[in-house]
């Protein structure tokens, strides 16, 4: 991939696609981290003169004009981010779009309404995307690919629209992917890896792939008790995929085969029901009472946890480790963050959940190595596969 300082673009409309995929309560924005992300990339562009064309999508409206997810609310906060006006366009390849692209001067920008108001950005018909990424490529001279959270979709404007115009991959990508090199190339070691969040089936791909680079594998969050359940323990009401358990025990299998540390919470937070007051009490992991759920993990877990992570040189961390919206239920993720903290080792923070969890709780960003803006993206590049948005820049 060549990088955007490569490109000539003083006075030429570049579109850069970006990811400002963010929450939205509302109109408010939650969480503006994706945007703040992209910001470097589209100022190095104003400042060198560009036209510039930012296009994004934002939740799933699945190609139909949806207000809910306008990007009105994003352009104003991406204005402010600047510190100078965003043109926005009511639409994505229509009259308002074409109409304030033409009118851009060199070093201002604009923003497209959500790309995904569109039903060729997101088509399986080969010939319908590419329909639609033709209409995009009349706007623009040259491409700029830096919304790494969307390169592992094989979507118009990550995929189809670089094929058609000069392009190259803005900073954010680059170092996102300087960075996920490091974590599979030559890692330094000890290697762990800590795993969260809500399914096992989400993180099957590549808890296989890395049971072959790893040194340890922590396992917490929803997904804990499927592996505590493929051990033959009572889980109760807690968070259970029984279609995975024959996977999982393989996993288990090959992890003690491989010599890979595999460690699961010894001790719980069990609740009587999913909620953010719900009574609860700490339980041992292997002995969940059945009227109960777990939605933490324990005090001794989160002790376990960061003495794990404690002789660390390299961790890469996705999914809490809890329910950690509630704030009750916050401490095990809390936990788990603050020892990469206080860690001396390079530590990656895999996006989506993760990544907002650190901006909830308060946690300072500069205390990780990196903060992806890809949840998705870094974990099917951890998988080994390969990333549709990549493999057309690299072209």
């Amino acid at each position: 991939m060549i990088g955007i300082d490569e490109l000539d673009v003083k006075g030429r409309r570049v579109f850069v696609r970006a990811d400002l995929n963010v929450p939205l309560d509302g109109e408010t924005i939650t969480d503006d981290g994706r945007i703040r992300a992209s910001v470097p990339t589209i100022k190095k562009l104003v400042e060198r003169g560009a036209r510039v064309v930012v296009a994004a999508h934002l939740g799933r409206p699945k190609g139909s004009v949806t207000p809910k997810y306008s990007l009105a609310p994003v352009s104003r906060r991406l204005a402010e981010l600047l510190g100078q006006d965003v043109a926005f366009a009511t639409d994505v390849v229509g009259e308002s779009a074409q109409s304030v692209v033409a009118g851009l001067q060199d070093g201002q920008v604009a923003l497209l309404e959500n790309l995904r108001f569109e039903p060729g950005e997101e088509s399986k018909d080969d010939a319908v995307r590419g329909e639609f990424a033709g209409k995009l490529a009349a706007l623009a001279e040259l491409y700029v690919g830096d919304g790494f959270g969307a390169v592992h979709r094989k979507h118009a404007s990550v995929y189809d629209l670089p094929k058609r115009l000069p392009h190259a991959a803005g900073d954010l990508v680059v170092a996102e992917v300087e960075v996920l090199r490091k974590l599979t190339e030559d890692p330094a070691r000890p290697y762990v890896v800590v795993l969260g969040g809500a399914k096992v089936s989400d993180k099957l791909g590549v808890i296989a792939n890395l049971l072959s680079k790893v040194d340890r594998l922590l396992v917490g969050g929803g997904m804990a008790y499927t592996f505590l359940k493929a051990q033959g323990h009572e889980v109760g009401k807690s968070l259970l995929q029984e279609d995975q358990l024959d996977q999982v025990k393989g996993f288990l299998d090959e992890a003690a085969s491989r010599g890979v540390e595999l460690v699961l919470p010894v001790d719980v937070l069990a609740a009587t029901e999913f909620g953010a007051d719900a009574p609860y009490e700490v339980v041992d992991a292997t002995a969940i009472p059945a009227d109960r759920e777990g939605l933490d993990i324990g005090p001794r877990t989160r002790e376990l946890f960061a003495s794990k992570l404690a002789d660390a040189q390299t961790v890469f961390w996705n999914g809490p480790m809890g329910v950690f919206e509630f704030e009750a239920f916050s401490g095990g993720t809390r936990a788990v963050a603050e020892a990469l903290v206080d860690s001396k080792a390079f530590t990656v923070v895999g996006g989506g959940d993760s990544a907002a969890a650190v901006r909830k709780l308060g946690l300072p960003e500069d205390g990780f190595s990196h903060i992806s803006t890809g949840g998705g993206a870094s974990l099917e590049y951890l998988e080994g596969k390969t990333l549709p948005g990549l493999a057309a820049l690299e072209e």
